[in-house]
């Protein structure tokens, strides 16, 4: 058999009550972007419900991620597989990804970036064959946010592994999709009960990056971008050019991101064209 072509359904809005009050913790999380490969959105009408969201969702997961300094993974099945290392898997689901493996790259608009790791996925589970428990136990992380397709096989599996190992795992129940809005709702169901924590995509998000105000002076200002580039404040002056003090693009979009989360309308080039905290104020100050 192969995987059934799935029809449109609504992305669910009532979530089921979770039985421990677990929180995602920005330094002990790590997110994991769950086999979102053009092979597994193509069953779907990917223009119709709920694969918008699903990719909407993720990327916005995504970039909350990056703002924390929350490592990100990947699951993506190869598009060659021997027989052997297909296993039980040729029984269940025939040859798969291997019969069309130009469809192997992940979705157009959820690219894996340098700094993204992408695990080879062998088996429902992403922990099986793979070094993903020995990675998070070298990064000190010990919580996993759950995204992806499909929400009641490989991501409610991976999720159950996770407890298994001791990881608090976290679905993102709103950045899923499944063959049908019963066995998503059957996933969100046993996930909160008996291994993990559902949360919506809005909820994750601001659980790991509450909405600060912006700096109501220059002086906080400076505070806050001398930590960031983990220098004294003294040591940072109005007119520094922050590119020559160790301001590189991903800290800087960290900070774009962190800013406009607090409601300011500021953009990437007004930051970078203006790298000085004297310039930054005026446009930040404009906004209380």
């Amino acid at each position: 058999m192969t995987i059934p072509r799935i029809a449109t359904y609504a992305m669910p809005t009532e979530l089921p009550a979770n039985r421990v009050d677990w929180q995602p913790d920005p330094q002990r999380a790590v997110l994991l972007i769950h086999d979102m490969q053009q092979y597994f959105l193509d069953f779907y009408d990917v223009t119709a419900e709920p694969v918008p969201t699903l990719i909407s969702h993720i990327r916005r997961l995504r970039e909350v991620a990056d703002a924390c300094g929350i490592p990100v993974v990947y699951t993506a099945q190869p598009g060659e597989q021997s027989l052997e290392q297909r296993g039980l898997l040729q029984d269940w689901w025939g040859p798969g990804l291997t019969a069309r493996p130009e469809q192997a790259p992940i979705v157009a608009g959820l690219t894996p970036r340098p700094q993204d790791t992408v695990l080879t996925k062998w088996r429902y589970s992403a922990f099986v064959k793979s070094d993903l428990r020995e990675r998070m136990q070298a990064q000190g992380r010990d919580q996993l946010i759950v995204c992806g397709v499909y929400a009641h096989i490989g991501c409610l599996m991976t999720l159950a592994d996770a407890f298994m190992h001791d990881i608090q795992p976290f679905m993102a129940a709103d950045a899923l999709a499944d063959f049908s809005p019963e066995q998503h709702r059957m996933a969100l169901d046993y996930v909160s009960q008996r291994c993990g924590v559902v949360l919506s995509t809005q909820a994750i998000c601001q659980q790991l990056n509450p909405v600060a105000p912006l700096p109501a002076t220059v002086a906080e200002l400076r505070a806050e971008v001398a930590k960031l580039l983990q220098m004294p404040a003294s040591d940072l002056h109005l007119d520094d050019n922050l590119l020559y003090a160790g301001l590189d693009s991903i800290r800087l979009m960290a900070l774009v991101e962190r800013f406009r989360h607090a409601g300011a309308k500021v953009a990437f080039v007004d930051l970078a064209e203006r790298p000085t905290l004297a310039e930054w104020w005026p446009l930040l100050a404009a906004e209380q």
